[in-house]
């Protein structure tokens, strides 16, 4: 039966066809696709309540790990309900690094060198203050301006305090300014900074020759990856990266607002210092010595107590993307981002949607961004009407998120065609006033 869904409007009553869309080209593809995809079955690992819903932002947030409610359940209950403070010896006061080395093999990291520890922008603060003062007196950082932007709005302000330039170097919008970025690195410069894939348009960067290029005119590298990790392999060890943060909300489903994560490559750890100094970065915590004494190794850049609830969740998330292989994710999320690519293409390109992602699947991350002039009001027809749920970046990118543990072909081709006939209908014409705190 094909399903429908009524929208009011002040002139009048439509009715707007959810799919499927079986006479649509490339339909029989997506089935086939799906057929043989060998992560189809990794979808019922997750709580998918509405089945017509076609979910596009686990960019943003990953849907809920069936395992992650059972831990939180676990952890409220059992932990917390029953063994109350008990379980600080238990099970909490390691559990962010037994996280941090779950999550290592993901990141191409080491034992010890990775924690969970507050949240991506506290992470990045910490470790772009620890590289610019490890750098003996270097007057510049460099960023570009795809960075995501509060990474920018912090090294804005560790720049300012310490009356360093911000170099800000310019792209066209979608690509990585490689070759800007080359000019301005120097022997000025202290810290390289940058997101590894981009949250506007998805361009990723060549870690390895990045982190070369930066190490060549010994500045230090401080990675963003938290539109990448979890959908793409990452190698730290043998691109020799520096320094890295992350969130574990995106595609590492984690649950929203879960603790961040970073990286410390071994033998930097015990030559660089964590500014915000606190107890859970001492050597004796519980001595409660009134002078600080950071503990050595990774935890060092530790700070303030853990959100155990918020904590926990993240074991599913990192333990079904290693169960399922970060290969064949990866393979997956391409065959995902060129199907999508190929039906824009051919059902959208010529109402004037276009591409703003990389069309080179190595310089693409797992989410593609399409943009349109009115590109906020088809995102909340989306949304309210079509029942597709993508967000919105200004001034006119809808970013659609493939998720590989939990998207399939055929959302993907029945996302375009509710696009199309949102469009072609003018649905989106009763959004154009709109508005919304989060996009």
């Amino acid at each position: 039966m094909v399903r429908r869904v009524v929208h009011v409007t002040m002139t009048s009553m439509s009715v707007f066809d959810l799919g499927p869309f079986a006479d649509a080209e490339g339909y029989a593809e997506a089935i086939e696709l799906d057929r043989v995809d060998p992560l189809a079955g990794c979808r019922a690992d997750f709580v998918v309540t509405d089945p017509d819903m076609i979910y596009l932002d686990g960019n943003s947030l990953g849907r809920l790990p069936r395992g992650g409610a059972e831990i939180i359940d676990g952890v409220t209950h059992r932990e917390w309900g029953e063994r109350l403070i008990r379980s600080w010896n238990e099970s909490w006061w390691e559990l962010q690094l037994e996280l941090g080395d779950l999550l290592a093999p993901l990141l191409g990291a080491m034992g010890g060198e990775v924690i969970i520890s507050d949240s991506t922008s506290v992470n990045l603060y910490k470790l772009a203050e620890a590289a610019v003062d490890a750098s003996k007196g270097r007057t510049k950082i460099v960023t570009d301006d795809l960075n995501f932007p509060t990474d920018v709005y912090i090294l804005e302000g560790v720049a300012k305090r310490r009356g360093l330039e911000l170099e800000i170097v310019h792209s066209d919008g979608i690509h990585g300014p490689v070759e800007g970025l080359a000019r301005a690195l120097n022997g000025d410069t202290a810290l390289l900074s940058l997101s590894h894939t981009t949250f506007k348009s998805g361009y990723t960067y060549n870690v390895s020759s990045m982190t070369k290029m930066a190490h060549e005119v010994g500045a230090l590298v401080l990675w963003d990856c938290s539109h990448s990790v979890g959908a793409m392999p990452i190698d730290f060890e043998t691109a020799n990266v520096d320094l890295a943060v992350g969130c574990t909300y995106k595609y590492l489903n984690g649950g929203p607002g879960s603790p961040a994560f970073l990286y410390v490559r071994s033998e930097l750890q015990d030559q660089l210092e964590n500014p915000i100094t606190a107890w859970w970065g001492h050597a004796e915590p519980f001595s409660f010595s009134l002078e600080f004494r950071p503990v050595e190794g990774i935890r060092r850049f530790h700070t303030g107590t853990m959100p155990i609830l918020s904590l926990a969740p993240i074991e599913a998330g990192v333990r079904g993307i290693l169960d399922a292989g970060i290969d064949e994710i990866r393979q997956k999320s391409v065959a995902l981002s060129e199907y999508l690519i190929g039906q824009w293409e051919t059902h959208l390109a010529r109402h004037g949607f276009d591409l703003a992602s990389p069309r080179d699947p190595e310089a693409r991350g797992s989410h593609v961004s399409i943009s349109h002039p009115d590109g906020w009001p088809m995102t909340r027809a989306m949304i309210e009407v079509g029942r597709v749920l993508p967000d919105f970046r200004r001034p006119d990118n809808i970013r659609l998120g493939l998720s590989p543990l939990y998207t399939s072909f055929l959302e993907v081709h029945t996302a375009v065609q509710r696009i199309k006939r949102l469009f072609e209908t003018g649905a989106h014409t009763a959004f154009m006033n709109v508005t919304a705190t989060v996009t």
